[in-house]
């Protein structure tokens, strides 16, 4: 049996279009860490559990590790390399360097794409909505307690 033939892809990432052949088993982390070179998006389990290879597409959260490159095809991605313009941090990355929202850094760029999309559909979130939305992250460092106080403290930027 052949393998499947390498595949035209087509994909916005950070706002920049790009455009390569690619094997149809090439996952999205793959892609963005060893074509495209942004190496915030972490690959933590390959499973899908930890969170950490989470982006956005098509400005939803997407486990990047579990998706095949050539699914994101006509798509927009965001990684946390397109969260601020080069050099700045935007509300959200702001508030985790003040609130101390982060130690060791491997998680939080999966975090901060899951709660930019969890604050672009919920300016106002409880304390319980973002623990929901973080459930889906593992941190082995900081006990979630400042990356809560980041993200409420966010929320509160934004809406001023």
């Amino acid at each position: 049996m052949k393998p499947p033939a390498p595949r035209r892809v087509r994909v916005t990432v950070n706002g920049t279009p790009h455009e390569r052949t690619l094997e149809p088993r090439l996952t999205l982390a793959d892609f963005l860490r060893e074509e495209l070179r942004p190496t915030g998006t972490h690959l933590g389990c390959e499973h899908g559990v930890c969170g950490a290879c989470t982006v956005l597409v098509d400005g939803h959260t997407a486990r990047s590790c579990l998706m095949l490159a050539v699914q994101a095809n006509g798509k927009e991605v965001r990684t946390v390399e397109g969260l601020a313009p080069p050099g700045e941090l935007n509300a959200l990355q702001t508030a985790f360097w003040d609130k101390h929202g982060l130690q060791c850094g491997y998680c939080t760029p999966g975090v901060l794409i899951t709660l930019t999309e969890l604050l672009a559909a919920n300016p106002t979130p409880t304390e319980g909505e973002v623990r929901e939305a973080l459930s889906g992250h593992l941190c082995r460092c900081t006990g979630y307690q400042n990356i809560v106080a980041a993200a409420l403290e966010a929320a509160a930027r934004l809406r001023q």
